[in-house]
């Protein structure tokens, strides 16, 4: 088992909160992060007899739980949620229940409602490179530092193609290509029938994997929901509701603008980020050799930036938010980092070995108008050394990400 940096939150959370819920996608290592607290029995919800008990007498079910317990697939019985909060309300007592989902808690309006102010949500959603490589420790919380910010090793093109098209799921890591492939279909058909329908009981769902297809086309581009109705023939509000369907099952986790009112407009739209590029390169069919020959390696190594930065932050100490920035006098900025105190870190993504003054128009746009809440700014792109543009804007090999 790869270790998972998000066991010491996990761990705090046991402490002190009463109900701790890990959310994230299918597959991603959730059942096997909370099985590995010790003191803990186990149920699941995936088991045929414990689901129609969970259903059909919450109150009881809950009542005859062991002392402390993992409650797996909690949101396939969502009147859970209300027996457990009365449960707790009866004897509050820290660690009590270790509940785990494969969707969102807040797409479960039980969850929400019930548990507010009794439930840390945990998100783990699949290995990172960090994680992969056995390494501790926290890039956000790096970035956020006084210290400059540590380089990383040179990166081969076929390196980082081959980290892309294996992406993060445990199970096909170390699969060869044509059974990794095979796997991720498998997944997709298997999420997008089963887990949307746990969701929300819905007709025409052959749309869904084919509005996961275009998104997973548009990576790293911004949202546009009205093109996306019309590709697919579908009204804009039902349009709305797949994708947060999407979103609750964790296929995809939109990478919202920001804004700090810096004198031009800006574009409100989010961009797309799909949450493991291995499914992405699955969906679109590409292996290593066509993701370094086709136009698709740029936004696929923009979008495994951006989701390595968000989960990072699940685990680190500064817990920044994951934005990105552009306005409409074509500043911008592909993620933007946003700290305590309102302290900002821009990053850059370039898929290339070389880096020029011109890249970091952007980062030298937020540092003159943040002034000193701008921390730094950072490019990072495939070359072996760093490279430094001004005090605080340097350009660093993209290895960084996972290096020690």
């Amino acid at each position: 088992m790869i270790p998972r940096l998000l066991s010491g939150r996990l761990a705090q959370a046991l402490v002190d909160r009463p109900v701790v819920l890990i959310t994230g996608p299918r597959q991603s290592g959730k059942t096997t992060l909370a099985r590995s607290i010790p003191g803990y029995d186990y149920v699941t919800l995936d088991s045929l007899a414990a689901l129609d008990a969970a259903r059909s007498d919450p109150e009881g079910f809950v009542a005859g739980l062991p002392e402390r317990v993992v409650l797996d697939e909690v949101q396939r019985a969502p009147a859970l949620f209300r027996a457990i909060k009365a449960e707790v309300d009866r004897r509050r007592a820290p660690g009590r229940f270790l509940l785990t989902g494969s969707a969102h808690a807040l797409a479960v309006p039980e969850a929400a409602d019930a548990l507010v102010g009794r439930m840390e949500l945990l998100a783990l959603w699949p290995l990172s490179l960090r994680e992969i490589a056995g390494n501790a420790g926290s890039v956000c919380d790096r970035l956020f530092a006084d210290e400059p910010f540590g380089a990383g090793d040179r990166l081969s093109v076929d390196d980082l193609t081959d980290r892309i098209v294996k992406g993060g799921y445990p199970e096909p890591l170390g699969w060869e290509p044509d059974r990794r492939t095979a796997w991720f279909r498998d997944y997709v058909a298997t999420v997008t029938q089963r887990d949307v329908r746990d969701l929300s009981d819905i007709a025409g769902l052959t749309a869904i994997p084919r509005l996961l297809g275009l998104l997973a086309s548009r990576t790293a581009g911004l949202m546009n929901a009205s093109d996306l109705a019309r590709s697919l023939g579908m009204p804009y509000a039902t349009l709305n509701r797949y994708l947060a369907l999407l979103q609750a099952v964790g296929l995809w986790m939109p990478v919202p603008s920001w804004s700090a009112n810096l004198g031009s407009r800006v574009v409100k739209a989010p961009k797309v980020a799909i949450s493991d590029t291995g499914l992405t390169c699955a969906v679109l069919g590409l292996d290593a050799d066509r993701l370094r020959s086709g136009a698709m390696l740029g936004p696929l190594v923009e979008n495994l930036v951006a989701i390595e930065l968000r989960k990072d932050a699940a685990w680190s100490r500064t817990r920044p938010e994951v934005h990105h920035y552009r306005d409409d006098a074509r500043h911008e900025v592909d993620i933007v980092l946003e700290g305590p105190g309102g302290r900002i870190v821009g990053v850059e993504v370039k898929a290339s070995a070389t880096v020029t003054s011109g890249d970091t128009a952007g980062l030298r746009y937020l540092s003159e108008r943040l002034g000193d809440r701008f921390h730094r700014g950072v490019v990072l792109f495939a070359g072996g050394s760093s490279v430094p543009f001004a005090a605080n804007i340097h350009a660093v090999p993209i290895s960084a990400l996972w290096s020690p």
